[in-house]
C-alpha cells in the first residue's frame, strides 16, 4: 500500500478480521481514528490536526446523537463540543432502538438534562448479508435503520425551534446498490427520499433538514457486514487518497450542517462524502 499518501498511517488499511453485531470499534485492526483530522500544507505533505477546527460552527447548541459505542456517530458526538457546541458533558444511554418507547426515551431523558435541543443527528444502522437474510431480519433492518428515525424525530420536532437542524445518514448503496445488502440500500433510499420530503414539511418552520452520504469509512459495522477476506484491504484503491475514510473525516460535514449561519439556507441536500465511490465499484 506504497502508493497512499497518508497521515493515518497507524490506521489506514484495516487487516483481515471479522466481527459479530453489533460489533466495537476498539477491536478493529489497526484501529480507528475518531478525532484527529488530516489536513495537507503547501508543498502537498499530510498531517494530522488535533486541535478543533477554525469554524466553531457548532457554537452555543445543544445536539443529540443517537448511535452505537463506535464508528461516525461516535466521532461527530466528539467533535461537536470541539466546534463548540453546548455539552461538555455527555449523556449516555443504553437503549434499543428497534423500540419505540426506547426512542421516546432518549429525547426525554436529553430535554431534560439539557432543557434544549437544536441539533438532531440520526446515525444508526444495520448491515446484514443476503445470503443471512429472513424476513425478521428485514423487519430488524428496516426498524434498526428508518423506521426508529421517524420515531425519534417526530418525538424531538416538538422541542426544536426555529434555525434548528436535522441531519441523517444514508449510504452510497442508495445511489449505486449493492451485490448484497440489499434491505440495508432500500433503508437508506428510503433516508434520502424521507429527507428531502420531510425538508419541505419543516421549511415553513425554519427547521433544516438534510443528510450526509459517507462513502467507504473504516468502522466496526463493516467487519460485521462481510467476511474476514473482504475485511482486509477495504478500501484501498479508492480513486482519492487511495484508501477508505476514517470517521473523524465525516466529522466537519455534520457541523456544517449543524451550524446556526453557515448552513443557514440549506434544507433537503444530501452531501456525499465519498472518496469519490460514486463513480467507480467498491465493495
Amino acid at each position: 500500500m506504497k502508493y497512499i499518501v497518508t497521515a493515518y498511517k497507524h490506521v489506514t488499511v484495516p487487516s483481515k478480521q471479522e466481527q459479530k453485531l453489533p460489533g466495537l470499534g476498539k477491536n478493529i485492526k489497526p484501529g480507528i481514528e475518531y478525532t484527529n483530522q488530516e489536513v495537507w500544507d503547501d508543498k502537498g505533505k499530510p498531517s494530522l490536526c488535533v486541535e478543533g477546527r477554525r469554524f466553531r460552527q457548532a457554537r452555543g447548541q445543544d445536539g443529540h446523537h443517537h448511535r452505537g459505542d463506535s464508528g461516525i456517530g461516535n466521532s461527530a458526538a466528539i467533535f461537536f463540543p470541539r466546534e463548540g457546541a453546548h455539552g461538555a458533558k455527555y449523556l449516555l444511554l443504553p437503549c434499543n432502538l428497534e423500540k419505540e418507547a426506547d426512542c421516546n426515551t432518549v429525547v426525554d431523558a436529553h430535554i431534560k438534562t439539557f432543557g434544549a435541543l437544536h441539533v438532531l443527528v440520526n446515525k444508526a444502522d444495520l448491515e446484514v448479508e443476503f445470503e443471512d437474510i429472513n424476513l425478521e431480519q428485514v423487519k430488524s433492518t428496516f426498524q434498526s435503520n428508518i423506521l426508529q428515525m421517524f420515531t425519534v424525530t417526530k418525538h424531538a420536532l416538538p422541542h426544536m425551534k426555529r434555525g434548528s437542524s436535522t441531519i441523517n445518514t444514508t449510504s452510497m448503496t442508495a445511489y449505486k446498490g449493492s451485490d448484497s445488502l440489499v434491505d440495508y440500500s432500500s433503508t437508506k433510499g428510503a433516508i434520502v427520499t424521507s429527507t428531502r420530503r420531510l425538508a419541505v414539511q419543516l421549511a415553513p418552520k425554519g427547521i433544516r433538514v438534510n443528510a450526509i452520504v459517507p462513502g467507504p469509512v473504516i468502522t466496526s459495522i463493516q467487519a460485521c457486514s462481510r467476511p474476514a477476506e473482504q475485511m482486509e484491504g477495504l478500501g484501498a484503491g479508492m480513486p482519492l487518497h487511495g484508501r477508505a475514510a476514517q470517521p473523524a473525516e465525516m466529522d466537519p460535514s455534520y457541523a456544517f450542517l449543524a451550524s446556526l449561519s453557515d448552513a443557514n439556507c440549506m434544507t433537503g441536500a444530501v452531501l456525499h462524502i465519498n472518496t469519490y465511490r460514486r463513480f467507480v465499484r467498491w465493495q
